[in-house]
């Protein structure tokens, strides 16, 4: 009788819970985003961007912000280029998933007052998000050669959180 018991309370357990666990509200990042290599700046005037992408899971609206520290701007010893970010969706929000672009802005302005909204569609639980990322040479300034890097942490919340 014991086995037959406990195969009873577990199906119970799986049955109460089980409701709770499917209206469980989630939101996560498939991975990280990969490294984004820029092409070499070799003139003065050169604008060289990149991107990657990564999914967002989640079944509800969400914002995304960013860092907007110096660890944003690319450097290379004690220099600095222009250093822009901006997102891009692979849905619209409105027939799928996702939400608006947001334009280039300045390391440090990037998402500071408006974070990205995505909107979520039933059915549809995920979405890429795409980061762009520009860099350029500062008018009438030359940078020093050499590898330049920049962490961009993207957080995502759920809206009005």
């Amino acid at each position: 009788m014991k086995p037959a018991l406990n195969r009873i309370i577990v199906v119970m357990l799986i049955l109460l819970c089980f409701p709770l666990l499917m209206g469980a509200d989630f939101m996560y990042w498939r991975d990280n985003f990969s490294p984004i290599t820029l092409q070499n700046i070799g003139s003065r005037g050169q604008v060289c961007e990149g991107s990657s992408q990564v999914t967002l899971f989640t079944n509800g609206d969400a914002e995304i912000s960013a860092d907007n520290s110096t660890a944003a701007q690319l450097s290379f010893a004690g220099d600095t280029l222009v250093t822009e970010y901006k997102l891009t969706f692979d849905g619209n929000g409105s027939d799928a998933t996702g939400g608006t672009g947001t334009n280039y802005e300045t390391y440090d302005r990037f998402l500071l007052t408006t974070p990205a909204h995505v909107t979520h569609r039933p059915g549809d639980d995920e979405v890429e998000v795409i980061l762009h990322v520009k860099a350029s040479n500062y008018a009438n300034g030359l940078a020093n050669a050499g590898t330049y890097k920049a962490k961009q942490t993207m957080s995502v919340h759920w809206v009005g959180h």
